[in-house]
């Protein structure tokens, strides 16, 4: 089967074409037939286009909505300049929708249809950055290739459903839950949920055993704790400010800060809200940026004080978060690092262990050093009382093997 990935934003699209079924699913052999991504749609858009070869397609287009975004990755793919990846439009069997909020509703991905397309835009006072994008995204690829095709939603949030009441309840009066459902939903879960997977995969330790703690570290950070092959605790909350230091994001900080900025600033409390997802993180604290890699470089060829604070901050909130999930799982078998930073930061990961070393973390050096583009495996000494793993996340095959999952009937993994 093969399947369209879409993950639509506010201006910009995401896709994968992926083909994949129960063969492919079961020996890891999918293929990635094509991806790639349109920025700036409403203008004169930006594309990125990749086929299965390598063969990089950068070009500019007018693209005034996600409807034409959606109808020129759909030509390309059938096109002799993608090589071509497909040989009709009828080639492909069917779409993964990204979806970021399903709230309590969506437990598990679900095939596309008019009551779910409800249930997703109930769900847009949780999710106003997201759900809406998401939404039009679903709309423009029906359009394009018709409701014939098969539509999947596939929510982030729907991993986390797991959780015990005493995980996702905040501690405030329990009727603005029971009013406005005000609690921990966590976000990632597609990742959370792949890496966990992939880690089964190379341990050969089954899901009913599985005691990890996977940590997403990008752009957007999460931790999650995972008992027997479920989501039992996870740091971002109602919204994904919640949480590990990010790169724009504070992550956890006193409710009281805000009110107090209300009035020492003079900030609504949109300004409030745009200083703290988009201002601060790894870029506040710096000044710099909120590239991982450059405040790393920064911090090693300038010895700048900021980007050396700004590292140290977020490796400290990563370690203190593994303390508490140790705890709260009495204990794991496993420390897996993933997304941008996790696969690709030696350093950040050597930081984030060196404090673990009273708990019997030993970290190989050399193997620690070589995990880096895309390299999967243990990165502690056989003696290492805990493992520390790097396992790449690939949310997009998630999505694409979900989407196989619901159309066929089989069981989701």
């Amino acid at each position: 089967m093969n399947v369209l990935v879409i993950n639509a934003g506010s201006s910009t699209l995401k896709f994968q074409l992926v083909r994949t079924d129960a063969d492919h699913i079961a020996n890891h052999t999918d293929e990635k037939l094509a991806r790639g991504q349109i920025e700036r749609i409403g203008g004169e858009a930006v594309l990125t286009l990749r086929n299965s070869s390598g063969t990089v397609v950068r070009d500019t287009a007018p693209l005034r909505d996600l409807r034409a975004a959606v109808e020129h990755i759909v030509s390309w793919l059938a096109s002799a300049e993608s090589g071509p990846v497909i040989g009709t439009v009828g080639d492909i069997n069917a779409v993964g929708h990204r979806v970021v909020h399903g709230g309590e509703h969506f437990t598990r991905s679900v095939r596309i249809d008019d009551g779910v397309l409800r249930g997703i835009e109930e769900m847009i006072d949780l999710a106003p950055l997201h759900n809406p994008h998401n939404l039009k995204g679903v709309t423009a690829t029906r359009t394009v290739l018709g409701t014939e095709v098969p539509h999947v939603a596939v929510f982030d949030t729907a991993f986390h459903q797991t959780l015990p009441e005493h995980a996702y309840l905040y501690a405030i009066p329990y009727q603005l839950y029971r009013r406005h459902k005000v609690r921990r939903y966590g976000f990632h879960g597609t990742s959370h949920r792949y890496v966990a997977y992939r880690w089964r995969e190379l341990t050969r330790v089954e899901r009913a055993k599985t005691r990890i703690i996977t940590l997403h570290l990008g752009n957007g950070c999460s931790a999650c704790a995972i008992d027997a092959g479920k989501s039992a605790d996870t740091s971002m909350g109602f919204t994904p400010l919640e949480g590990l230091v990010m790169g724009t994001r504070s992550g956890d900080l006193d409710p009281a800060v805000l009110e107090y900025l209300g009035v020492k600033e003079g900030w609504s409390p949109s300004d409030v809200d745009n200083v703290l997802n988009k201002q601060s993180g790894l870029l506040g604290i710096s000044g710099l940026t909120n590239d991982m890699r450059e405040l790393l470089a920064e911090a090693r060829e300038n010895a700048d004080r900021r980007a050396r604070l700004a590292i140290e901050i977020f490796c400290y909130r990563v370690r203190k978060y593994i303390g508490a999930y140790l705890a709260a799982l009495d204990g794991a078998d496993a420390i897996v690092f993933s997304g941008g930073i996790g696969e690709n930061a030696p350093e950040v990961r050597d930081r984030v262990c060196a404090g673990l070393r009273w708990m019997g973390v030993e970290l190989d050096d050399a193997a620690n050093t070589a995990m880096v583009g895309g390299a999967e495996g243990r990165i502690t000494t056989e003696t290492s009382r805990l493992a520390v793993w790097v396992i790449p996340t690939d949310e997009e095959l998630l999505i694409a093997r979900d989407t196989f999952r619901v159309v066929s009937g089989a069981e989701s993994r």
